[in-house]
């Protein structure tokens, strides 16, 4: 594996040159083009924050703050997901020609969406001085917690990239898996309202640990759920290294599937 490593160092300009295309390709074709870094975000914001506080007569005071992290941090986790789907199939012309390490490709996808969610973090920003939320010491632990966050959607594309090649399918479970992600974590709605039964739902979800630690650090004042960020960084890893040898074991079959 360590041979795998550094051919895909060896490529680190090819992994650049992924994730500047991949930044460029998103809003190629609009009008507002990188504006929208900035705008989905908020209209995602003002959407749930209609559904919630008009509609369902919900959320407190600070509820657009909460809402809008919550709404950022998945957006992250979205779109990571969603895109790994094609990470490797988009690329199957550059594939059968030239060799390439086949893991360089979920790399670049993850990358690519860290810099989205920097966009993603301006527009929490922006609302965190708007409603004159207190930003304390324990900000300091925000880096942390997107390095955990990274480590985890990596280790997740990582499998999705590679298990589409073989299983088309996948692409197509996706999006309703991501669905019930969504509806199991604290994202539009808050874990103290759920009912004992189902309270450990916000306790096992790795998405939902991270929500609540982006928000214990940055709206709470509060350090956040070291014991999950901890857990989370070592299966991660974990899988990661895993699925670096089960890359390298299995390019030939990529290639062939593809």
């Amino acid at each position: 594996m360590k041979s795998y490593l550094q051919e895909i160092i060896k490529r680190k300009d090819l992994l650049f040159y992924l994730v500047k295309s991949g930044l460029k390709a998103e809003h190629r074709n609009s009008y507002l083009g990188y504006l929208w870094w900035l705008l989905d975000p908020l209209l995602n914001v003002v959407i749930y924050y209609f559904l919630v506080v008009v509609v369902l007569n919900r959320g407190g005071e600070d509820f657009p703050v909460y809402l809008v992290i919550g709404l950022v941090t998945w957006r992250f986790t979205n779109s990571s997901i969603r895109a790994s789907a094609k990470a490797i199939t988009k690329y199957a012309s550059i594939i059968n020609q030239v060799y390439l390490p086949k893991a360089i490709f979920p790399f670049a996808v993850s990358l690519t969406q860290v810099f989205n969610f920097m966009f993603g973090l301006v527009v929490i920003g922006i609302f965190l001085i708007a409603f004159q939320v207190i930003i304390s010491w324990q900000a300091i632990y925000l880096p942390v917690i997107i390095l955990v966050h990274l480590l985890f959607l990596l280790a997740v594309t990582m499998v999705i990239s590679f298990f589409c090649v073989f299983i088309r399918d996948i692409d197509n479970l996706i999006s309703h898996i991501l669905r019930i992600f969504f509806y199991t974590s604290p994202i539009i709605w808050e874990s103290r309202n759920l009912p004992s039964q189902i309270a450990w739902l916000a306790k096992a979800n790795p998405i939902a640990i991270l929500v609540t630690s982006y928000r214990d650090v940055l709206m709470y004042q509060s350090s956040p759920n070291w014991l999950g960020l901890i857990l989370i960084t070592i299966l991660s890893l974990l899988m990661i290294f895993w699925m670096l040898k089960y890359y390298q074991v299995n390019e030939h079959k990529i290639i062939k599937a593809l």
